[in-house]
């Protein structure tokens, strides 16, 4: 059951870094992403729930799904104007964007149907977040041999980066090439997010967990405005705030908060 598992985990996550190569930004990607948060169904995911589980929601949920579609066609429609630097070159850059877009949508229902296998799984063997963790990643090891050529690609990019003034002062780290440092800076926010994650999924109710990963997903696309100065008008604002507002909708969170604020006073 968990090689099936591994699979789709490998697939997602080859796919979804595959899009950076076809002018998918950061805020767009972010943005796609946050269509399919693991809890709370959301466009693939609830998709694929009444088309593998039979499932069927709410008025609400329906209302909530249209607006994260408009949402995310707005974003899209709006990052399509930069996704060239020279007009002459639109046309060719136009396509490729095209294809980055149909990579994410991929990935988004693959994810979902991960989602959808994985909470199967759980039904079936009981909630285990540390050992599904475990085999995930360490499973897909192999899988990602396929990939040695553009991995060999990268080690030597990484070697040849200047190492960081910051750590000048500093004994051994200030010979280490950046890209390395900010690799380990990297996998060591992942395992934490990640674990947080499942642990998150597998002990907290689903409202909780769609609080969180909303808001770590918003905080994210303002940190990718904001420091790296991604573009970002008043459309992606617009299509980020159906996205988000959707997604909060979608979970019923106010009507669930206001019935936990007043069993909470009587």
């Amino acid at each position: 059951d968990y090689l099936v598992l591994v699979g789709l985990f490998f697939i997602v996550n080859l796919t979804n870094n595959l899009a950076f190569d076809f002018k998918i930004s950061i805020p767009l990607h972010i943005i796609f992403r946050s269509v399919r948060l693991p809890i709370g169904g959301l466009i693939a995911s609830m998709i694929m729930g009444m088309v593998v589980l039979g499932r069927r929601y709410t008025v609400l949920k329906y209302a909530s799904v249209v607006m994260i579609t408009i949402g995310t066609i707005v974003c899209t429609l709006a990052s399509a104007e930069n996704i060239s630097e020279n007009p002459d070159d639109y046309q060719a850059d136009f396509i490729t964007w095209l294809q980055g877009i149909f990579i994410l949508t991929f990935a988004l229902f693959l994810s979902a149907r991960m989602g959808i296998y994985q909470e199967c799984l759980y039904t079936k063997y009981g909630k285990h977040p540390k050992e599904a963790l475990f085999y995930i990643h360490a499973l897909s090891i192999p899988a990602f041999l396929l990939t040695s050529p553009s991995i060999y690609e990268h080690v030597l990019k990484f070697n040849a980066s200047s190492p960081l003034p910051e750590l000048a002062t500093i004994p051994y780290l200030s010979t280490i090439p950046r890209l390395w440092l900010y690799l380990l800076g990297n996998t060591l926010t992942q395992y934490i997010c990640i674990g947080s994650v499942f642990t998150l999924t597998s002990e907290c109710a689903a409202l909780t967990v769609t609080l969180v990963l909303t808001l770590r997903k918003f905080m994210s696309l303002l940190f990718s405005i904001f420091y790296f100065s991604n573009p970002f008008t008043l459309y992606h604002w617009m299509g980020s705030f159906l996205v988000f507002g959707g997604t909060l909708a979608f979970s019923d969170i106010f009507s669930k908060t206001k019935v936990s604020t007043t069993k909470k006073v009587e």
